[in-house]
């Protein structure tokens, strides 16, 4: 079973073969040393199937590593100790969910904040069903209505990490381009406009928009978003969404360059007490 998203389980493998052989021990020795089988440790260690924690501890004490910092990075990138907890809920959709999503989801589900910008549409966390809808049944072609009726439930089911226990901070720069749109048809769009303005008010929710008079800025070439996750920047992830698939960026250099355009994107966007007022205005308007 692969548990997690195969970016975390890749990274996570790489790490712990470099452990191993740090450790001095074949694949095999240290099969041994925890009484597993040698192609459980391999396909560990080149992330074809995920870790448990209780795994990842069982291989660290083995090789004898005390890095308490470690440690805590490798075992939050196996994920929740509990696998049939409600963060795994999207399992259950498993048929209609392509694995990038799952990945996407299961990013979503672990951060401690979210940074995107969008160019196109209202951000998934932030949609209505209707919304949700439309914005689904473009996107995905002939999709058989149980199908797409499964896919919308998904939408809406993630946006429950906005108000857990522990909520995603969302910030998010929507292009005037979101905003103008018109999904779903009149009544469908001013209701959209409508929730965006009472999600703004969230004080785990910074909106603000980026709007035409802006002129040409840095988030013209697409979309992204920014997962960062709890103790550790280590895990920090930049997806950006494509046509039939999504590409994950890892390297610390790339870090570093979106989150600077993120900052430049804020800095030339409204601010988020103006953006609330200009999406309103536009509300109005419809």
């Amino acid at each position: 079973m692969q548990n997690g998203p195969a970016v975390r389980r890749r990274k996570l493998g790489a790490e712990l073969r470099t452990l191993r052989t740090d450790a001095g021990f074949t694949s095999g020795e240290a099969a041994r040393l925890v009484g597993w089988h040698q192609s459980k440790v391999s396909r560990i260690e080149t992330g074809a199937s995920g870790a448990k924690p209780d795994d990842v501890r069982l291989l660290l004490d083995a090789y004898g590593v005390r890095d308490e910092h470690l440690r805590e990075l490798l075992l939050m990138l196996a994920g929740p100790k509990d696998p049939g907890g409600r963060h795994r809920w999207w399992h259950a959709y498993r048929g209609v969910l392509p694995p990038a999503y799952r990945d996407f989801i299961s990013l979503e589900s672990q951060a401690s904040t979210m940074r995107t910008l969008e160019t196109t549409v209202v951000p998934g966390l932030l949609q209505t069903p209707e919304y949700a809808r439309a914005v689904t049944r473009a996107a995905v072609r002939d999709l058989a209505e149980e199908s797409l009726d499964a896919l919308v439930e998904v939408r809406l089911a993630r946006q429950d990490v906005l108000c857990s226990d522990r909520p995603l901070e969302l910030s998010a720069v929507l292009d005037e381009a979101v905003l103008r749109r018109e999904v779903g048809g009149p009544e469908v769009m001013a209701r959209q406009l409508e929730q965006l303005v009472e999600a703004a008010r969230l004080p785990q929710v910074r909106l603000q928009v980026l709007p035409f008079t802006a002129g040409a800025h840095v988030g013209l070439t697409g979309p992204f978003v920014i997962f960062s996750f709890p103790s550790t920047s280590d895990l920090d992830v930049v997806v950006l969404d494509q046509l039939t698939s999504s590409l994950y960026l890892e390297r610390k250099e790339d870090l570093v360059s979106y989150s600077e355009a993120f900052d430049t994107l804020r800095f030339h966007a409204l601010s988020p007490e103006d953006s609330l007022d200009y999406i309103a205005g536009i509300g109005d308007g419809a």
